[in-house]
Order: structure tokens, then C-alpha cells, then sequence
């Protein structure tokens, strides 16, 4: 079992998050010494742990991801991630017309200056 310090470093989660994280029920310790509070956690944490770290790195919320881990199957994971996906294609595209929209602004502008 790792403290909650090694655990951090392991995951790259500060204290803090993993703290949090244990308030919304996303990540538990697997054990609480109840002479000093101390937070255990082990080698099953730390791989749900790193997907949330990569859930994180997607951009999911918290509420995405206390969906995800309350379906113990991931049965949910991969329609979220579908989901997520294409808003983030849609994103791209608007971002994508913005910059056209910009390019072709600049264009004109430098047009009238002649």
C-alpha cells in the first residue's frame, strides 16, 4: 500500500485532487488509519488513477467521470469518449472557420491599404 504522498507521485495527482477526489467519491483510499488519518491506497488505485488522469487529459469533467466509475463494466466509456470526440471535431471546425474567417479578413484589409 502507498501513502498518499507516494501515490501522488506515482500518479502525478496532487495530494490535493486526490483529497478531492476521495470528497466526491471518484477515487477512495483503500484503507484510512484511523489513529492518524493517514490515506492508503493501492495497486488497483493507482490504475484507475491513471485513467483518470487520462480521462482528465480528455477534457472530461468530474461528473463525466463519476459516470465512468460508478458503471463498474466501462460500459459507458467508450460512448463518452465517442461523444467527446466529436464535439471536439465540431470545436475544430468552428475554430477552423474562425481562422478562415480572420485570413480572409487580413486579406482584405491589406487590399484596401493598396
Amino acid at each position: 500500500m502507498y501513502k498518499i504522498s507516494e501515490f501522488s507521485s506515482m500518479t502525478g495527482l496532487s495530494k490535493e485532487t486526490l483529497r478531492y477526489y476521495a470528497e466526491v467519491k471518484l477515487l477512495e483510499p483503500v484503507f484510512i488509519d484511523p489513529q492518524n488519518n493517514y490515506r492508503y491506497y493501492d495497486n488497483g488505485s493507482y490504475l484507475l488513477a491513471m485513467l483518470l488522469v487520462k480521462l482528465r487529459g480528455f477534457g472530461c469533467t468530474i461528473q463525466e467521470m463519476l459516470t465512468i466509475m460508478e458503471d463498474e463494466s466501462f460500459a459507458n466509456l467508450e460512448n463518452l469518449l465517442v461523444e467527446k470526440k466529436k464535439r471536439m471535431e465540431d470545436q475544430a471546425e468552428a475554430l477552423h472557420q474562425k481562422i478562415n474567417e480572420i485570413e480572409l479578413f487580413l486579406l482584405t484589409g491589406k487590399d484596401e491599404k493598396r
